[in-house]
This record gives structure tokens, sequence and C-alpha cells, in this order.
């Protein structure tokens, strides 16, 4: 069995302060898939770099305390790819990739558009330009696992209140539809709708610190696991992880048939 699990951490520094390294080893995960470390490679510590029983390897945003992605793993890969050799987004640390054989497992931060128009207009040429790197990976001829905060709700069951949201960034019909391409046109599974099709409250991975959206569960999927026909064919259980808060995104675990 392979398990991914795959969470934004929102900061790995604060997510480590409330227990995350304590967490993880009682997982058995084989690959950890980290999003939105918020560090810098000297602001990480041992224990960070390599918990218990794993090592990391990270792809860190040039801005201080901004993005950057991660992934741990049991197994040492056979290659690693730090970006998608596109100058802006690299910048910001939003792809890693490491290859284990014939499985690449990929750590992705779609950027948000919430914040602002200009950001939202990033948010859309980010997805233009990796729209093709997608169909690239489908076709490799490797099993792939993306892994991801995408900071997208595919579907009307993927948020508490879609209604009102039509017109916010994350699901917006241009957004919903690129993701749409994504499974409809290369062939994408999304792996917690292959073994979950209906579920709507317990999908959430996302809950704005606003409020009292956590308590009441007013939430979003923006975490996924996006794969390959083969590997995600293999896919037993997933679980989106509640019973402790590390950050505002919530741990996305998938078990599959599957041997590194």
């Amino acid at each position: 069995m392979l398990r991914i699990i795959s969470l934004n951490l929102n900061g790995i520094r604060s997510a480590v302060s409330k227990g995350y390294l304590d967490w993880l080893p009682r997982q058995q995960a084989d690959i950890v898939c980290m999003q939105e470390l918020k560090a810098q490679a000297g602001d990480l510590n041992p224990e960070m770099r390599s918990p218990e029983g794993m090592k990391g390897w990270f792809h860190h945003a040039e801005k201080k305390g901004y993005s950057g992605v991660g992934i741990y793993s049991r197994i040492e890969p056979d290659r690693v790819v730090e970006g998608l050799g596109i100058a802006d987004i690299d910048a910001e640390g939003r792809f890693l990739q490491l290859d284990f054989g014939k499985l690449s497992v990929v750590s992705l931060y779609l950027p948000s558009g919430s914040s602002s128009e200009e950001r939202l207009q990033i948010k859309f040429s980010f997805m233009d330009r990796f729209l093709p790197h997608m169909a690239a990976l489908a076709a490799s001829g490797q099993e792939v696992v993306v892994c991801g905060d995408w900071n997208i709700a595919h579907r009307e069951i993927d948020l508490k209140n879609w209604k009102s949201n039509q017109k916010n960034s994350g699901f917006l019909p241009e957004e919903r539809a690129w993701l749409s391409r994504l499974f409809d046109e290369q062939g994408w599974i999304d792996v917690y709708r292959r073994l979950h099709p209906e579920a709507t409250d317990a999908c959430y991975t996302w809950w704005s610190n606003r409020g009292q959206a956590w308590a009441k569960n007013v939430g979003w999927r923006l975490d996924y696991q996006i794969a390959t026909p083969a590997i995600a064919g293999t896919a037993l259980a997933t679980a989106v992880y509640k019973e402790q808060r590390f950050s505002d995104h919530a741990p996305l675990t998938v078990d599959y048939d599957w041997a590194l």
C-alpha cells in the first residue's frame, strides 16, 4: 500500500507549533505533499527538513514568508524537479515533483485569486500556462499523482455556500471549467470524488478564519489528489483529518494499492 497525504500548512513553523510533526509519524504516510511553507531554506530546523523516518525536498518562494511547497518521503526519489521552468511562477515556489520509478508525485500550490483583481489575473495566467504542463504529465508514460491546494471548488457540492460564491474567486465559472478540462479532456481523475462521488460536508478541506466557519463547517473543498487513471483506479480509501487543526486547511489522505 502507498499512503499519500496532502496539506496546505499555512506556514510550516506555525503548523509545527500546533503539533504537526508530532502527529505526522502516527499517520504512517509514505509521501507527504505540503503547500504554503511560508519559509526559506534557512528557516527550517533539522526536524522540519527530515522528520522522523522521512526526508524532505522543498521549492521555496523568493519572497520571504510566502508560498513554497515541499514533499516528505520515506523513500529516496530517482529524480527531483523543482519548478516549472517559468520564471515568474517559479519565483513563487509553486511546483515540486519527485519521481519514484514509474510514479511521479507532485506538490502543487495554485495561486489564490481572492485578494485582488491583480492576483485573480495572475491565477488565470498560471492556469493557462499550467494546463499544457498537466497534459504533458498525463502523456509522459508515468503514473502521476498531483497533490495540492488547487484553490478551486469544482462543483456545487464542494462548498457550503455555493449560491453566494458564484462571483468569487475559487468558484468562478472559468475556474470550475478549467478543472473540468483536466478531467474531461485530459483524463485526470479526482481521487476523492472517485471514492465519494456525492459527499458534501465531509469533503471540505478549508475553512475561513472569519466568523464561525470552522465551528459551523462552512467549508470548501480546495485540496485534491488528482491522478492518472491507472493509479487512481487503485485508490482504496480517502479521508479528511479534522481531529486536530494545524492550519486553516485539513490533511487529505489517500491510500493506493501501489508499491514504490
